[in-house]
């Protein structure tokens, strides 16, 4: 038993799993950030979803940005799922790490240990019925379409090396059709929607206070 794992408990009791969907740039981050804040950041692990894309370093760069990454065969979730399982028995694991700028998993991992809540996050866990039945809270963060696309503009450009051309490019011919056949569909799935994103701190406050009674127990 890894010694993070002994000191939450995860040995009696399993963690609480949390999914937090919604489209890109709908404030997710913004709602697990105050997760954490909540609970306490040495009690919660986060597992992101978008850490588990395919390893496709058999293609060229060229051929690897022009994939489809907002479909769900594009990520490796049945490694999630695995994860998960060995997490709630409460055993370590290495999660995937991945280059966004080259579109390519890395030879490193990070370790992740079991703690008292697991956050899953992403725009398609709720799409898969194996990780979504994982978890014992589901969260659907929604946004309208702009401020959804200029978020994304804004964090593609920064944090992952893109050009304003080809984030817009991957909007029009993935990102806002995938989002229409596979992320808006399972909001249904969710236990608790907020509204307007990470702005809604009415929503949010109220979803803290389900989560500290439930890791409380």
């Amino acid at each position: 038993m890894d010694p993070a794992a002994s000191k939450t408990g995860v040995g009696h009791h399993p963690p609480l799993i949390i999914g937090v969907a919604g489209g890109s740039g709908s404030g997710k981050t913004t709602v697990v950030r105050r997760i954490i804040e909540s609970i306490g950041d040495d009690q919660v692990t986060v597992l992101e979803h978008d850490r588990y894309y395919r390893d496709r370093n058999d293609l060229r760069l060229e051929e690897r940005a022009a994939l489809n990454y907002d479909h769900p065969d594009s990520l490796e979730t049945d490694l999630l799922v695995r994860h998960l399982h060995e997490l709630r028995a409460g055993t370590s694991v290495e999660v995937p790490s991945y280059d966004f700028a080259r579109h390519a998993r890395q030879s490193t991992t990070v370790p992740a240990v079991p703690r008292k809540a697991i956050i899953v996050e992403g725009i398609l866990i709720f799409a898969d019925a194996s990780l979504r039945n994982l978890m014992d809270v589901k969260v659907f963060v929604d946004a309208d379409d702009d401020t959804r696309f200029i978020r994304r503009l804004q964090r593609d450009i920064s944090e992952r090396g893109r050009t304003v051309a080809s984030v817009i490019d991957q909007y029009l011919g993935t990102v806002k059709p995938m989002h229409l056949e596979f992320v808006e569909p399972s909001k249904r799935y969710a236990d608790i929607i907020i509204p307007l994103g990470g702005y809604n701190t009415v929503a949010i406050d109220m979803l803290l206070t389900l989560i500290r009674g439930l890791a409380s127990r």
